[in-house]
């Protein structure tokens, strides 16, 4: 037990060299892979083996010193201050992408079609390029071949719906859980990994109708490659955000948590509420993918 006024030191760990050296496998792996070496696809797996061995092993640790009351305020305060940073890291991670977003449609397709500066580069190498969004008869060389867009509507606004609701569910098991109402909480987890998988199908979905139907894909000139960075950065986070949901729903089973010791609980439902904001962003934002 921590001691009040005194601040735990870890003792010594062997995840941190375990991790890089899954990380750098990995890498060896995926690098070798994109240089068209077979081996590369077997390294690649090492590698990200070593580094799901290392997450499940690691964080094992840490839910087991909390149990055992090893963390006192001041641990819990440098876990939250962390756990800020990490999520403010994520939203300059997506206000990169949609500021490029932003930066195409503002002031690259206009100067492409000859406005301003760019009037040059129209005449000489582009003559036929006009600035509309999408771009989906423009670009060089028609790259990517004609293709029509994603609308708003149907799949994209269905699945923003869903993981809004998501967020209703997750906030009334946190309740629960002030509350010591055990069952709400764990039904309320389960609604919300629940609809996390059905977000992820409904991605699934939208994916292959883009594909097959649509000939919407990342060659699709500046259209698809954004279009595909903002929805799928956005999926992986929602899947990476449901696996935490359901470690912390066996948690939840298993009897972990109370009012007062739940900050895992609660960091897991910060990066959810990110990930609900981001969804909900995709279809507000005047540079929104969808059109």
């Amino acid at each position: 037990m921590s001691e009040s006024g005194s601040y735990y030191i870890p003792h010594g760990s062997k995840w941190p060299i375990i991790a890089t050296i899954g990380v750098c496998t990995a890498m060896v792996g995926g690098s070798s892979l994109l240089n068209g070496n077979d081996i590369g696809k077997y390294v690649l797996a090492i590698g990200l083996g070593i580094v799901v061995f290392m997450i499940v092993g690691w964080f094992s640790t840490v839910v087991s010193e909390s149990e055992k009351g090893m963390y006192d305020d001041q641990v819990d305060s440098s876990f939250r201050l962390g756990m800020i940073w990490f999520i403010f890291s994520e939203v300059m991670f997506f206000a990169a992408f949609f500021g490029a977003l932003f930066y195409v449609r503002t002031y690259s397709l206009p100067w492409l079609g000859g406005e301003g500066s760019g009037l040059p580069t129209n005449t000489f190498l582009w003559p036929e390029f006009e600035n509309v969004w999408p771009t989906t008869a423009n670009g060089p060389a028609q790259i990517g071949g004609a293709f029509q867009t994603m609308g708003a509507w149907g799949l994209p606004a269905l699945n923003t719906a869903i993981l809004l609701t998501s967020g209703v569910t997750l906030t009334w098991a946190h309740h629960a859980l002030k509350e010591m109402k055990r069952m709400q909480l764990i039904i309320g987890l389960a609604l919300t990994v629940a609809l996390g998988a059905i977000f992820m199908y409904f991605q699934g979905v939208e994916y292959g109708h883009a594909f097959n139907d649509l000939n919407l894909n990342m060659g699709s000139g500046i259209y698809g490659s954004t279009f595909f960075m903002l929805t799928g950065f956005h999926g992986f986070h929602v899947t990476i955000g449901t696996i935490m949901l359901m470690v912390i729903l066996g948690r939840s089973i298993y009897g972990h948590f109370n009012p007062k010791n739940h900050f895992a609980f609660e960091a897991v439902a910060w990066y959810w509420h990110f990930v609900d904001a981001v969804s909900y962003t995709h279809l507000t934002l005047p540079t929104t993918p969808y059109v």
